[in-house]
């Protein structure tokens, strides 16, 4: 299929021809008619990636701390290839659809295969959307009107939040597609509106609509025209869907108010607010949040869990909806804001023009009319590149950051043969099939356990999946390299267990890469010859996340203990070299007001007497190093500060280690292919990731129910 995308180094614009998503439960499977390009938003992308770095970096001087931040603590190289590989990412574009349900996913109710649905999927033939960011369109509704449903939500979002009454007097600033979208609207819930713009043109149409129009750019004063048009009382409240750098819109807006009026910014405009402005009238300030409740929440958006109706009367797909009855009802009118109408397949032109004319309002794109394009791969190559009987030949599943940035490079840098690269969008699958030269992308990950090519599987999931998939892998006769956690409950870890007791002349392999690090290997020789236990103390400061982020949700990513600890935990049963017996860990409080387990210290004790703890810490700083390792043994010590460098004390055989960080990936991924080649048993034994994972399992019940109490790992 066909969509379209940006490049964010140099801002071109491609129509790609990228995999068919996959259809997820809770989601909807679209094919395409209709697309709006939003000129404001998408004009505004463009624009960011045509502009040279120093350009870039000035119009996001926060993005430019983070990175001076990174810089501090991981180096300048490995922070300088980070921001570089997000700008290859090519960005989708678009998000104002409407098209016909090709398929419906589980959990959705409301919808049927053949619907004609309005939604927020991007430029693309077929899109995959969740169910509660659709809506059904109204037979008397065309196609091209319908486009405009998600932009309008977002207009119509800040008019709620405004709060109008029967009569009462509003200012619109910013006469784009949201700004006369907003007229009509508030025109249909009987207010007197003012239009502000500095385009003639713009308030020409406004004016069509009902209101009354100030041109600012001939000279007008908004002000003095909003206490004109207000009787001298001020008006009730102001819409901003102006886009400008300028604070001196909302001082303007401020003055125009009446005392508690009411200004709701939907554009983009500076916010230098000043105190007198609304600390004289009481005024209220708020920013409205695209479509409405539910908009970023995953939640309601990636478990598509909708907001009962009593208590969220204008959810996004009740925003959709009552556009869509506007429209059919005749009370708001957008044919006169379509500016120009072109095939999807000259979407650049499009852009072209959005970018270079400033009078363009809305440029609909269409789509062929044709049998839904649900091919679920892209071949990139004629054909097959031929490889020796014992060669890993790759496919990888999953292409989230981690991969592109690590895990595709250390296949690269082994001389694996990469065959193809999946993921359930198919967008980023495409990009890093394209960069690191793959035979293909792919949107079905079963598409690459059925390949009779490919002998070599990389799952790169989110963790919820990882132990459904190494199973499958398995059974499918693949080799298997499974990114960290195997498995997030006891039953993936005996699916997995089950699939490889079949198959032992397969590699299994999880991504425990710490262990390969050179300052690890170091660590692990110094203690080879030791005749007593040894003590290690590993401190992690892992940094916060958000509370909704799918890491952090039991079902989806195990929470961070099982889908991050456990590194550290296999770290210290690598630096040990004996069995793990008990498990003890404590985590914050109930007081701490938030995710716990992410704030938790763990002990491990081994079979040799040895005693392991692990900090792993969510509550500190950016600035501090992010992880540091201790090892004291028989009066010496010797550090791993933040895997760049190694240093001991009173232990001269260990020396010192200094060297651009290195956490094992590049060797571990080494090994993991060499092994392959070559034969001979696993890099690490199954035993020990079996004995990692259930310490991690273990850990958080001893935190969350065990009020501390060791748990052992025998019974």
């Amino acid at each position: 299929m066909k969509q379209v995308l940006q490049h964010l180094r140099g801002g071109q614009v491609e129509v790609a021809d990228v995999p068919c998503p996959t259809v997820r439960a809770g989601h909807l499977l679209i094919q395409t008619t209709r697309t709006l390009i939003s000129a404001g938003t998408e004009r505004m992308l463009v624009e960011f990636g045509r502009a040279g770095l120093i350009a870039k970096a000035r119009s996001q001087p926060e993005k430019v701390r983070q990175v001076l931040a990174k810089i501090r603590t991981d180096g300048l190289m490995p922070t300088l290839e980070a921001v570089f590989a997000r700008l290859d990412e090519p960005l989708p574009l678009g998000y104002c659809n409407v098209g016909r349900v090709v398929e419906v996913g589980r959990e959705v109710e409301g919808f049927a295969p053949g619907d004609r649905v309005a939604s927020n999927g991007p430029h693309a033939e077929m899109v995959c959307v969740p169910a509660t960011l659709a809506a059904r369109v109204p037979d008397g509704v065309d196609d091209d009107a319908a486009s405009f449903t998600v932009l309008s939500s977002i207009a119509m979002h800040g008019i709620r939040l405004l709060q109008p009454g029967l009569g009462e007097g509003y200012v619109v600033v910013g006469l784009g597609l949201l700004g006369l979208v907003a007229v009509q609207l508030l025109r249909a819930s009987g207010c007197n509106v003012l239009g502000v713009d500095v385009n003639a043109a713009r308030c020409e149409l406004a004016a069509g609509f009902g209101a009354a129009t100030v041109d600012i750019g001939a000279g007008g004063d908004p002000v003095q025209a909003g206490l004109a048009f207000s009787r001298g009382r001020g008006v009730d409240g102001v819409l901003i869907t102006a886009s400008a750098k300028s604070d001196e819109i909302v001082h303007q807006a401020a003055q125009m108010c009446r005392k508690r009026g009411r200004i709701v910014l939907v554009g983009q405009v500076g916010l230098n607010l000043r105190r007198a402005d609304f600390y004289e009238k009481e005024l209220s300030f708020q920013v409205s949040c695209s479509y409405g409740p539910g908009r970023y929440d995953p939640a309601y958006e990636d478990q598509s869990r909708d907001y009962p109706l009593p208590y969220v009367r204008w959810t996004v797909a009740r925003n959709f909806e009552a556009v869509l009855d506007s429209l059919a009802a005749g009370r708001l009118d957008v044919r006169p804001l379509i500016s120009r109408t072109i095939p999807q397949a000259n979407a650049a032109e499009a852009y072209d023009l959005v970018v270079k004319d400033s009078g363009v309002l809305g440029v609909v794109l269409q789509y062929p009319q044709q049998q839904p394009p649900t091919q679920r791969v892209t071949r990139l190559k004629a054909g097959p590149a031929p490889s020796a009987p014992a060669d890993p030949v790759i496919g990888v599943i999953g292409s989230g950051n981690f991969t592109k940035l690590v895990l595709l490079p250390a296949i690269r840098s082994a001389g694996g043969r990469l065959h193809s690269v999946t993921s359930a969008g198919g967008v980023t699958a495409l990009h890093a099939a394209r960069k690191f030269d793959a035979d293909e992308a792919g949107s079905d990950y079963r598409a690459v356990l059925a390949s009779a090519e490919v002998n070599t599987v990389f799952i790169t999931t989110r963790h919820s999946s990882h132990a459904r998939m190494a199973a499958e892998a398995l059974e499918a006769g693949k080799h298997v390299f499974v990114e960290k956690p195997l498995a997030i409950d006891e039953e993936g870890l005996e699916l997995v267990r089950a699939a490889h007791e079949k198959r032992p002349d397969r590699q299994l392999m999880v991504g425990f890469n710490r262990r390969f690090a050179p300052h690890a290997v170091q660590v692990r020789r110094l203690l080879a010859a030791r005749a007593q236990p040894v003590a290690i103390s590993i401190l992690v400061n892992a940094g916060d996340i958000p509370a909704t982020h799918w890491l952090q949700d039991p079902a989806v990513g195990g929470g961070r203990l099982i889908g991050e600890g456990c590194h550290f935990v296999d770290l210290a049963l690598f630096l040990v070299g004996h069995p793990i017996t008990t498990v003890q860990a404590a985590m914050f409080g109930p007081q701490c007001g938030g995710v716990r387990d992410d704030k938790l210290t763990l002990t491990l004790t081994f079979a040799d007497g040895s005693i392991a703890t692990v900090h792993y810490w969510a509550n500190g700083p950016k600035s501090f190093p992010k992880e540091r390792v201790e090892v004291f043994s028989e009066g010496r010590v010797v550090v791993i500060d933040n895997w760049r460098r190694l240093q001991a004390y009173d232990w001269p055989a260990a020396g010192r280690m200094s060297r651009r960080q290195d956490k094992g990936h590049k060797d571990e991924v080494a090994q993991f292919l060499t092994r392959i080649r070559e034969g001979g048993p696993p890099l690490i034994p199954f035993s020990e990731i079996e004995q990692v994972t259930r310490a991690c399992f273990a850990a958080l019940r001893s935190a969350r129910e065990g009020a501390g109490q060791a748990i052992s790992l025998f019974h």
